[in-house]
């Protein structure tokens, strides 16, 4: 087969991704571009004066934990703080939005059996990897314009420099995705194994920083992430670098397709391998932690590391402020007006409360991807109820919720060495918060169960916003309030008020109750 008939049918095919993709795509990049554009006027508030600058640059040199979570500074003009500050999470959100993409328009048609209909025709067995590619590449490369465009007015090379290298990175586990959908046979592994890369390379990153003020550590070079703080947007840009991201991306794209070219459709080179010849499962509930166990001890293993970082960070939570009033009061907007090691460690609490809003929906989740699959019909056709089947379900979500924040609520005291019991109290005090979005979740999916996925996330990611960016953009509290994190008290450090708390578990329990109710009254999809 030549590489021409081999791709034959590409256009088609990436018309037919950018239509399936024309809500959940442009909403991740609407996300990435706001939390980078709204930066410089947020960073021209905090360090606005040269002292404030050079006091910053000095806790950097000092504080190795605080590299570890966001990385060195470069530059002091408000370009180069702007890349310092979200770079790195920037760059973790190209890489997640082009996993998604690439796994989607790959491995999960062939799971469907979708692609076996297409490639019946006349289409070429490479055409739906490159179409799934240049699907990523179109939404990275409307990333690397916003970016460069909106931050044009600090300085074209650095822009530019900034949007290609965000561009690079997503297009770097883009290809990595494309690899990883030939190994496995679902659609699950092939996200999970991008995600490990993608958690290896931020592990990296983080080692390497903190070990170097300068970015000059091998473990900084071994990552992606690394080489996007390394190219130095900003600061005396390194153009050179961007060669590394394009050897790397045709690497793994030339793996990708001769992985493609030597495997059946449908097969992998990685099969699963046959379970026992009695089964051992004796219930749904489960079946339900074997399918999603791995999900469950990689986040937690995530939260408590993550939990260990943000409590060592609180110990110089004072001397990181400094005199910086505008600094302080952001920190007292997410997490109340107290002491600035309590603000610290309530505002580090809610964003891990806001994280773990991301494992719930994805954990409610599950139950749509398991029909939609045809794996939730015949167990549905034994004598499992669907409530009984959901309820299995929906125990690791919310119980597994409930286990993350208990854990990370342990790493901050861990991380911080004392107080140990207003900080789990910090964190638990998250869960009704977590439950409310986990419950609009399994009600989209119990009554509109074909846009529970798209809006869900959309919700997710829209709280996620508001919580991390909604108090650096001083955002007016009728903002703030849309979401259930705002309702939250501001622990530890404020008062514990149970009338928001005990709202937001009986909304969370209506919610869910309503959705089972959808589910239980509504066809299954076919």
């Amino acid at each position: 087969m030549s590489a021409l008939t081999g791709l034959t049918g590409t256009g088609t095919l990436l018309r037919f991704a950018l239509r399936r993709d024309r809500v959940t795509t442009p909403v991740w990049i609407a996300v990435n571009a706001l939390m980078v554009l709204s930066m410089p006027n947020t960073l021209r508030t905090l360090y606005g004066t040269a002292a404030e600058r050079s006091d910053l640059v000095s806790q950097l040199q000092t504080n190795a934990a605080f590299r570890a979570l966001i990385g060195p500074l470069y530059g002091t003009s408000l370009g180069g703080l702007t890349a310092w500050r979200v770079g790195v999470y920037a760059g973790l959100l190209t890489a997640v939005t082009s996993l998604l993409v690439v796994v989607r328009h790959t491995r999960d048609e062939e799971e469907s059996g979708r692609a076996e209909l297409v490639v019946s025709g006349a289409v070429g067995r490479g055409a739906s990897l490159a179409a799934a590619l240049l699907a990523a590449g179109a939404a990275n490369g409307v990333v690397a314009l916003l970016v460069t465009v909106g931050l044009a007015g600090q300085g074209a090379a650095g822009a530019l420099a900034f949007g290609l290298g965000l561009a690079a990175t997503g297009m770097v586990f883009a290809t990595t995705a494309a690899i990883a959908a030939q190994l496995t046979e679902s659609a699950r592994l092939a996200r999970g194994l991008t995600a490990a890369v993608l958690g290896a390379a931020f592990v990296l990153r983080a080692a390497g920083d903190a070990a170097t003020a300068d970015g000059s550590s091998v473990w900084t070079w071994f990552s992606p992430l690394g080489w996007l703080e390394n190219l130095r947007p900003f600061a005396a840009e390194r153009w050179w670098v961007l060669l590394l991201f394009t050897a790397a991306v045709l690497v793994q794209a030339a793996v990708a397709y001769a992985l493609a070219g030597r495997r059946d459709l449908g097969m992998s080179f990685l099969p699963t391998r046959p379970g026992p010849a009695v089964g051992r499962l004796g219930s749904a509930a489960g079946l339900a932690w074997r399918l999603q166990r791995g999900a469950v001890l990689g986040w937690s293993l995530g939260f408590f590391l993550a939990g260990v970082v943000f409590g060592d960070l609180a110990q110089g939570a004072a001397d990181l402020v400094g005199d910086n009033d505008n600094a302080r009061q952001i920190f007292e907007r997410m997490g109340g007006r107290s002491g600035l090691t309590d603000a610290f460690l309530a505002s580090m609490a809610g964003i891990l409360g806001l994280v773990a809003a991301l494992y719930v929906v994805a954990s409610v989740l599950r139950l749509s991807s398991e029909e939609t699959s045809g794996r939730a019909e015949p167990l549905l056709a034994c004598q499992v109820s669907r409530l009984r089947w959901a309820a299995g379900h929906l125990t690791i979500a919310f119980g597994g919720a409930a286990l993350l924040m208990l854990l990370a609520g342990t790493g901050l005291a861990v991380g911080y060495g004392r107080r140990a019991g207003p900080v789990l109290v910090a964190c638990l005090v998250q869960l009704p918060a977590v439950w409310v979005i986990g419950g609009l979740a399994l009600l989209l999916y119990g009554v509109a169960p074909r846009l529970c996925v798209p809006a869900s996330w959309g919700v997710a990611v829209a709280v996620l916003l508001i919580g991390w960016v909604g108090p650096a953009l001083n955002a007016p509290q009728l903002v703030l309030d849309l979401s259930p994190f705002g309702h939250l008290p501001k622990l530890p450090g404020g008062g514990m008020e149970w009338g928001p708390v005990a709202a937001l578990l009986g909304l969370a329990a209506v919610l869910a109750g309503a959705g089972l109710a959808g589910l239980r009254r509504r066809d299954l999809t076919v």
